[in-house]
């Protein structure tokens, strides 16, 4: 104890805290204060609580951050731009692409739920079929015209071509002159004339083919990215790419060929795994036998049921088409080249019938490119644009 006064107290400098400010260094939260919350924040029981009450932070409050946020779990991260846990996601086993949440995409961000050409991951197979069904009503009056000139019309040549060279009729008249006789006249020569015709024929339309699948994914591709497609800058970009879209479809048909000759089974496997080599090759380039396995077998049955789809309209279509047509040549008798008119009646019954097959060619066409699309969407994010600008 001691009667002399206090020593005063020095004058504060400006902006120097007091000895009772709350922010000043080294002095303790108040009771109830979070670290990290606001100078002042208390937290305590509620008024009219006991005082027994607990207090504490709210949920919610994250005293490493010094703010607001999601309580944090091992594994994940928010927002999510990191990706989520492997397997864990909005559409199971399937990666989960950085960015915005799912539904909202900003412009550029590269996959757009509403692009008119690529199904994004989750739309399903109604989302398929509408952006099938909106490519051929945008772009019919260009491929039509495409496909009457470079599938139809070569279908259609080459079944004239192998009526005319169909050795059957006279083989049938020898046979009714001579029962008795064995192979007909000239037999290995009316056969290797028939096959030369036929696979000559074959491979030739082979080529006029390729240049329409290739025309016909360039029109797709430049609407649906909302740019002009005319049809004579399709067939020239068809041209251009149709050589290596040959050679690369005859060596499918080998293959698939070779798996029918082993079994039926290895043949249509190799028909599925191979359907998107075609659009590989077109759009990236590099590899299409090999990258359109890989499709396969990573989204088996997503791939399987598209494809199928498709194959059912082509298979039906042709048999309708092939079955009116022999149904027409029949009704002209065993040769129906003979005469000129049996003649004329016979091409006409052919021309009609290859256009009845149209519609599946449009389906093949379309199908198989908006699966193509799909399957690159579950890769990486992918738009119209995108692709437009890789078929060059």
């Amino acid at each position: 104890m001691t009667d002399q006064p206090p020593p005063p107290t020095p004058p504060l400098g400006p902006g120097e805290p007091g000895p009772s400010d709350p922010t000043s260094p080294g002095t303790p939260p108040a009771s109830g204060a979070a670290p990290g919350m606001p100078p002042g924040t208390h937290f305590g029981p509620p008024p009219g609580m006991p005082p027994g009450a607990p207090s504490g932070p709210p949920p919610g409050w994250d005293p490493a951050q010094g703010g607001w946020g999601p309580p944090q779990q091992q594994g994940w991260v928010f927002p999510p731009t990191g990706g989520y846990p492997p397997g864990v996601g909005p559409y199971g086993g399937q990666p989960w692409y950085p960015g915005p949440p799912v539904g909202w995409y900003p412009p550029g961000h590269g996959l757009d739920p509403n692009d008119p050409l690529v199904t994004p991951p989750g739309a399903g197979i109604y989302g398929w079929l509408n952006r099938v069904n909106g490519a051929l009503r945008r772009g019919w009056r260009q491929l039509v015209p495409i496909l009457l000139l470079t599938q139809v019309l070569p279908s259609a040549v080459l079944s004239v071509i192998s009526l005319a060279v169909d050795p059957s009729a006279g083989w049938e008249a020898q046979a009714d002159l001579d029962p008795a006789a064995g192979l007909p006249d000239n037999f290995a020569v009316d056969m290797a004339t028939l096959l030369v015709a036929l696979i000559g024929g074959s491979l030739l339309f082979g080529l006029v083919q390729a240049v329409g699948w290739a025309a016909g994914s360039w029109v797709i591709t430049q609407q649906a990215a909302g740019r002009p497609a005319s049809i004579d800058a399709a067939l020239r970009y068809g041209v251009r790419r149709a050589l290596g879209l040959w050679g690369w479809t005859l060596l499918i048909s080998v293959l698939v060929g070779v798996g029918v000759c082993f079994c039926l089974l290895p043949g249509i496997y190799l028909a599925f795994a191979l359907s998107m080599a075609g659009p590989v090759y077109l759009f990236e380039r590099r590899n299409p036998i090999g990258r359109s396995f890989r499709m396969f077998h990573d989204r088996l049955g997503l791939l399987l049921g598209r494809v199928a789809l498709v194959a059912g309209v082509v298979i039906v279509g042709s048999m309708m088409g092939g079955f009116l047509e022999s149904l027409g040549i029949v009704a002209l008798g065993p040769d129906p080249l003979a005469s000129p008119g049996a003649a004329v009646v016979a091409v006409a019954v052919i021309g009609v019938t290859a256009v009845l097959v149209l519609p599946a060619h449009l389906v093949q066409l379309v199908g198989l490119l908006v699966t193509y699309t799909e399957q690159r969407a579950h890769e990486a994010p992918v738009n119209s644009a995108g692709l437009a600008a890789e078929l060059g």
